[in-house]
C-alpha cells in the first residue's frame, strides 16, 4: 500500500522532533510500543568489542570468530562443547542486568499511559525493567526458555537452573555430559525456543499474549495512539515496522514516531503523522523525561 520511496524524517532539529514526541506521548490515549535490537544494543546488551572479549575470549581464540553472533552459527563438534558456548550467551544476555538504565527510563515514560509493547527481542529486559507482564508480546521467543528440537510438544519449559549450573560446572569450554537438555516426554535433545526455522514452539503462553496484543489494538483502533518504534531494523519488518506504517495510514488520529540510530525513515505516504530521530535512543528517552 506504500510507495517504494521512504523518506528519512530526521530533517529538523532533534530538538523540535523531541517536543513533537513529547507532545505526542503526552496526548496519546494509547501507546504501542515495538521494540527491536537496538533498544538492547542502546542498554549496553553489545554482542561485540569488550563485552564479546570478557565472555568468550577462550572461544574466540580456538575458533576465530569475533563476535558473539558469529558464535552462535558454529557448528561445534560436540553437544557438551555447544551448550558451554550457549550458557554463557544465554546467562548475560538473559539473567544479568543491562549496563544502562534505558528500559527503565522507558518505563518511567509510559507506565501511567496505557500501554502495549510487541518486540523481537530474546532477552527478557522489559520484564527484569518492571513492564507489566500481561503487557508484553516477545514474538521471537525467550531465551530463558528450552524447546523440544524434534519438537515433539507445543510446550516451553524454563531454564534458569539448567543455565546456572551449565556457568558453573563447565571446564575447557565443555560442560558435565550429565547436564545436556533432554526434552522430558521423548528424550530429544531441548533447544532454545528461538524462531529460526520452522520448528520455533508457540506455546500457550505465546498465543495468549498475541491475542492480547491484537485485542489491544483492535479495541484502540479508532483513538489517538502513538505507535513508538524503537531500534527495529529491516531484519523482520513484517513484525513491527510494516504494521505501524499501515496502522498509522489507517488511523488518521494516529502518530508513528520512530528513533533509529541511522535507519529512521518513514514512507511519503504517512509523512505528516510520522516523527522520526536519527540518534542514539538512551539519549533521547533522557531528553523525553
Amino acid at each position: 500500500m506504500f510507495s517504494n520511496r521512504l523518506i528519512t524524517k530526521s530533517t529538523g532539529s532533534c530538538s523540535d522532533n523531541i517536543n513533537r514526541l513529547r507532545e505526542a506521548l503526552n496526548t496519546a490515549d494509547a501507546v504501542v510500543i515495538g521494540a527491536g535490537a537496538g533498544l538492547s544494543t542502546s542498554a549496553g546488551f553489545t554482542y561485540t568489542g569488550e563485552r564479546f572479549r570478557r565472555y568468550f575470549s577462550d572461544f574466540a581464540d580456538k575458533y576465530g570468530f569475533r563476535d558473539m553472533y558469529s558464535g552462535g552459527f558454529y557448528p561445534f563438534a560436540a553437544p557438551e562443547e555447544f551448550w558451554a558456548y550457549w550458557s554463557r550467551y544465554i546467562f548475560i544476555n538473559r539473567y544479568t542486568d543491562a549496563p544502562k538504565p534505558v528500559y527503565d527510563e522507558l518505563l518511567a515514560l509510559v507506565q501511567d499511559k496505557d500501554y502495549f509493547v510487541i518486540t523481537t527481542n530474546v532477552d527478557h529486559c522489559f520484564q527484569k525493567a518492571g513492564f507489566d507482564k500481561k503487557r508484553l508480546f516477545y514474538t521471537q521467543g525467550d531465551y530463558g526458555l528450552f524447546q523440544c528440537s524434534e519438537p515433539c510438544c507445543q510446550e516451553t519449559f524454563d531454564n534458569e537452573d539448567t543455565i546456572r549450573q551449565m556457568m558453573e560446572q563447565q571446564t575447557n569450554m565443555r560442560i558435565p555430559s550429565e547436564l545436556l537438555p533432554i526434552c522430558p516426554h521423548c528424550g530429544k535433545p531441548l533447544t532454545m525456543n528461538l524462531r529460526s526455522d520452522d520448528k520455533f514452539v508457540e506455546d500457550e503462553g505465546w498465543h495468549e499474549a498475541a491475542e492480547r496484543y491484537e485485542n489491544f489494538l483492535h479495541t484502540r483502533r479508532n483513538g489517538r495512539i502513538l505507535f513508538l518504534e524503537l531500534g527495529v531494523g529491516y531484519n523482520t519488518p513484517v513484525i513491527i515496522k510494516y504494521p505501524f506504517w499501515r496502522m498509522t495510514a489507517q488511523n488518521k488520529a494516529a502518530t508513528y514516531a520512530c528513533i533509529n540510530y541511522g535507519e529512521a525513515i518513514c514512507p511519503t505516504e504517512i509523512e505528516k503523522q510520522s516523527i522520526c530521530i536519527d540518534a542514539d535512543i538512551e539519549a533521547i528517552l533522557c531528553a523525553l523525561a
